[in-house]
């Protein structure tokens, strides 16, 4: 069963620290909304595509990630952990969901473990482009998203963490995450609250 859907109430129990994004800092990373996690992103579409929208609305870059593997070279870890069961670059389960709010010109950084800046060239192109805040969206929750996260804080990115365009297996595991984010990585958001920031800066 899928999970995400904090609703702003429920997760406001784990939040410690709070603070707005700022759409001339910020970036918004989708991470992995591919046919292969179809289950579990189905239902934060609606949240996912109102983040984009108001990020997009407020001049903040779009970053979508595919998950993908090529070559027993490029398995790593997930190779034995997951058995074998991989997201192969060309087959239908590696491609992005089509509605997920995607446009011409939006980044697509291809990945092929949890991270999102492990040998991707993202973290040069955000410098590149300024960025010092990263808005971390998709699926899983407590794998690509949760990893991409803390690797983003660690590198010394401020990290946003979506509450509501997250999702993963099941609630247990996404609200583990949503506690780990808001202890010591991530300050926690959803779409009403960023639509708040947002439409405030702007």
């Amino acid at each position: 069963m899928a999970a995400s859907a904090a609703s702003a109430a429920s997760y406001k129990e784990y939040e410690i620290r709070h603070r707005n994004p700022n759409p001339k800092s910020a970036a918004l990373l989708v991470i992995d909304m591919q046919n292969y996690f179809s289950t579990m992103a189905e239902p934060i579409l609606p949240a996912l595509r109102f983040t984009v929208g108001i990020c997009r609305a407020a001049g903040i870059p779009i970053f979508y990630t595919r998950h993908r593997h090529r070559s027993p070279e490029d398995y790593g870890m997930l190779g034995e952990w997951w058995d074998g069961d991989l997201i192969f670059d060309g087959t239908p389960g590696a491609e992005l969901l089509p509605d997920i709010g995607r446009r011409e010109g939006d980044r697509v950084v291809e990945k092929n473990t949890y991270s999102a800046f492990a040998g991707t060239g993202l973290e040069e192109t955000l410098r590149e482009l300024n960025v010092e805040e990263v808005i971390v969206t998709g699926v899983m929750t407590n794998l690509c998203c949760e990893t991409t996260a803390r690797e983003a804080f660690v590198k010394g990115f401020r990290v946003f963490f979506s509450t509501d365009a997250t999702g993963t297996s099941n609630r247990d595991l996404h609200e583990a995450t949503l506690k780990n984010m808001a202890y010591g990585f991530a300050y926690l958001v959803d779409c009403l609250r960023l639509k708040a920031a947002l439409s405030h800066k702007r």
